[in-house]
Parts: C-alpha cells; structure tokens; sequence
C-alpha cells in the first residue's frame, strides 16, 4: 500500500513538472496557495495548459502581453463558458503574481461570472427512502467482483446525512473515520480545505454496520488505516461514475423520471436535498433562516455565506410558510451585493 501511495505521488509530480518560462512564477503561485492549506489540483491542471501553450509559443522571456493571452483564447473554442472563467482567475492570479516579482504583464478582465443552467432537483423525504430502500434490496444477477453495490447503501446515506459531494466520500481513508467521537474529516475537498464532517447515531450505526461486513470479506489490506472507505467487492476503489450509474438504476426502481443530458436528477442533488431540508429542520426548530447560515456553510464546506445564501431562497421557494419567520434585520445583516454559486454545481 505504502508503495502505491508513493507511486502515485511521483505520477502527480510528473504531471505537474511545469518547463516553459513561466515555470518558476506558476511553482510559485501553487506553493502560496499549498501554504494557505489549498491543494489547489484544478488549479495545477489549468496552469500545465498555459505551460504547454508557452512552450508551442516559444515564448523566451517571463512577459505575458495581451496578444498571448488574446492568442491562448483562440485555442480554447470547446471550452464552456464556466471553464473559460477558472482559467481566466487562474491568468489573473498568475500575471499578477509576476507584476509583484517585477515582470511587465497584462492582467486580463474577468469575463462576467456564469450562471448555472439548470435548477437542481430537491428530493422529497418520500423519494429519499424510496431511493434507500431500492439501494437496500438492489441484487447483482451475475457474479461480478468489481461491483460497487456492497458500498451504495451507506454512501447514499452519508452522502444525504451529511452533504458531502459525492468526490469526497470516495476519498475517505478508514483513518479519517472516528464513529466513537461521531465525525468523519474530510482531507480532499472541493476547495481544498479540510473540514470536519459531525455524524448522527442513526449515520454512525449504519456506517459501523457496513465496516463490519466489509472488513469480513477475505480482502487483504482492506481494514489498514490507509485503505479506503469505500470499495468494490475486489477491495479496490470507486470511481464517481460507477455510483452515478447505480443511482440512475435505482431512479428507475422508485419510478423517478431521469431526464439525461446533465439535467438530473444527478447524484449531487443529494447535496442540494441535504441543504434545504437541513434548513427547514433548523427552522422548524425555531432558527431563522438566516441565522443558519453560517452552520450549513461550514457543513458544505464553504468560503462564502453568499455561496449558501442560494439555499435560503429556493428553501423560501419550496417553503414559503418559512420565509414569514426571517428577520427584517437580515436584509441589511446579508445585502445582495453579488449573485453566487457554489462551483461544484
């Protein structure tokens, strides 16, 4: 195990082995963000695109013009228009990095930020039983050992419980998981932030029962603190797109219209569903909506209220009855000052 860790590292860092000119300024920019706790993959990964566009330009000395950048975007035709705004931060923060260390460089604008287009699907407590029980009595027909279906009763569960995206479930080392102090942290997240994720006694029973069976199988390292949380049948990892097509088999079983093309229902709307039902059960309790904020904010992982704000107005949407017991304060306590969204959308 431990020599597959560092396998996998050196491919990383092979990677990620920048060799145009601008190779020092863009180490430089991964190394503050890693100082700030950010791991920054999709940065890394955007930046090695403008490396290998320096090197085909033949660019020679550490000057960013706006011709380069005007030439860099006529490559991008396929590019959609969420993906051309992340790589034009990613242009900003680099060329203004290089200002500071002394390069003469265009800083370009930031297009206008992109709106989502789509309206994500909030589950009913009906249909997120129905979808628990169909994973519960959902049986293979043939054998086949590189199965997920052993793990998507308590990943679907944790995934609701808790709201993680489904990206971060898969990556739970067993030595992230402390079910006697009811919590599981987080290492690989969306924003780059470790977070600690509380866990229920209902969630902790059912994880603890799945660990159980699990660790029964005759899978060798299955159990060691490095393995994974969640496997296959074979004991190896899963991949999101295995348990985005489980879930779409079991929207069939509850009989829950699937309208393909990346409009859902998705996998992720689980997250949304955990959002906005965790604010109506905070409400019932007699919380105000936006009082709430700040705790759904930190459970999602978020760096802005203004990224979770956009769960008050759909759960006022869906709820309306609730939108009676919202504060007049808060209208100047959370101005609309900018619309947001989160990213993983």
């Amino acid at each position: 195990m431990a020599s597959i860790c560092r396998e996998e590292v050196l491919s990383m860092a092979e990677q990620f082995h920048y060799n145009s000119v601008l190779a020092p300024y863009m180490n430089q920019l991964i190394r503050i963000k890693n100082s700030a706790g950010i791991s920054a993959l999709r940065t890394k990964w955007i930046l090695k695109e403008f490396d290998d566009y320096a090197s085909a330009y033949r660019l020679t000395d550490p000057h960013i013009s706006e011709e380069f950048i005007t030439e860099w975007r006529k490559t991008r035709k396929a590019d959609c228009d969420r993906t051309l705004y992340a790589k034009y931060s990613v242009w900003s923060q680099l060329t203004t990095l290089m200002c500071r260390r002394g390069c003469s460089c265009f800083i370009p604008c930031l297009p206008k930020q992109p709106k989502p287009n789509f309206a994500p699907t909030i589950f009913t407590d009906e249909q997120i039983k129905a979808i628990f029980d169909a994973a519960d009595k959902y049986r293979l027909y043939d054998i086949r050992m590189g199965t997920a279906l052993i793990s998507m009763p308590a990943l679907l569960r944790l995934m609701y419980a808790t709201g993680m995206r489904v990206s971060e479930a898969l990556s739970i080392r067993n030595s992230d998981v402390h079910l006697d102090e009811h919590y599981i942290l987080l290492r690989k997240t969306k924003n780059g932030s470790e977070r600690i994720s509380p866990l229920g006694d209902e969630m902790t029973k059912v994880l603890a029962e799945y660990i159980s069976y699990r660790n029964a199988m005759p899978l060798a390292h299955v159990a060691e603190d490095s393995g994974l949380l969640f496997v296959k049948s074979d004991g190896t990892g899963i991949s999101p797109n295995a348990v985005y097509q489980h879930f779409k088999k079991l929207l069939v079983e509850c009989g829950i219209p699937h309208k393909g093309n990346h409009m859902g229902p998705r996998v992720h709307d689980q997250r949304h569903t955990y959002a906005v039902h965790a604010l109506v059960q905070m409400s019932r309790m007699g919380m105000d909506l936006y009082a709430s904020l700040p705790i759904l904010s930190a459970n999602l992982g978020h760096h802005s209220l203004s990224a979770t704000e956009q769960y008050v107005h759909l759960t006022c949407a869906m709820y309306p009855e609730l939108e009676e017991q919202c504060s007049p304060i808060n209208v100047f306590v959370y101005p609309q000052i900018c619309k947001a969204y989160d990213y993983d959308n």
